[in-house]
């Protein structure tokens, strides 16, 4: 796997297979030495690491949708509506930090515009990405039966571009970090590109980082 500094064709060659299977190095394999299965904890303690991460306050997070082997959020589940009542689409919004900035550097490299060529020429691809629009809308839905809201305001807007475009890979890959290989392709690609990011471990541990 390249580095995520490469100026290769990084979305790999037309004829690929966008079905992913998960590995000891895929981001969403529930091993040991990989990412956990998503988890709906939320405690203050994670609200601080994720305020950290951030620099600001999380809006309208309600869980934890993905969680570092380091015991960090990685990913927070959002409300479809925030305190003040306003919509939110983006439910599963990355905030691991090293993820952040790898996929800025893909973006910066031209990312998007590959995954937009990809989407109008490859009727496979496109096709998975709007069976995954289709899963963020149900996620999003369930999570708001669960919560008591209506989340009919965010209409068929989901996040990342989706169903025809790509716009926000930080987006699609934190819908793929939360749902798990085989849902989203282009943020499944995402994260298969970053390697595996979560490794080091991340410094310093999150007890040090919740009573900095």
């Amino acid at each position: 796997m390249p580095p995520a500094d490469s100026t290769t064709d990084w979305a790999g060659d037309p004829t690929t297979d966008w079905t992913i299977t998960p590995t000891a190095d895929s981001p969403a394999a529930p091993t040991t030495d990989s990412p956990a299965a998503p988890t709906a904890d939320w405690t203050a303690a994670d609200r601080a690491v994720v305020e950290a991460q951030l620099g600001r306050p999380p809006r309208g997070a309600v869980a934890v949708a993905w969680r570092c082997p380091c015991g960090r959020p990685g990913v927070v589940a959002t409300a479809p509506l925030l305190e003040d009542g306003r919509p939110f689409p983006t439910t599963f919004y990355l905030t691991c930090p090293r993820a952040v900035r790898l996929v800025s550097q893909l973006e910066s490299e031209g990312a998007m515009a590959v995954w937009n060529d990809r989407l109008t020429a490859d009727p496979d691809l496109a096709g998975a990405y709007r069976l995954a629009h289709a899963d963020y809308l149900a996620r999003r839905q369930a999570l708001a039966r669960r919560l008591g809201q209506d989340d009919r305001p965010l209409g068929q807007v989901s996040a990342g571009g989706m169903p025809e475009r790509v716009k926000c890979l930080h987006a699609l890959a934190g819908h793929a970090l939360a749902a798990g290989p085989g849902i989203n392709p282009v943020g499944d690609a995402t994260l298969e590109r970053l390697g595996p990011f979560w490794r080091g471990p991340c410094q310093p541990p999150v007890q040090a980082a919740v009573s900095a």
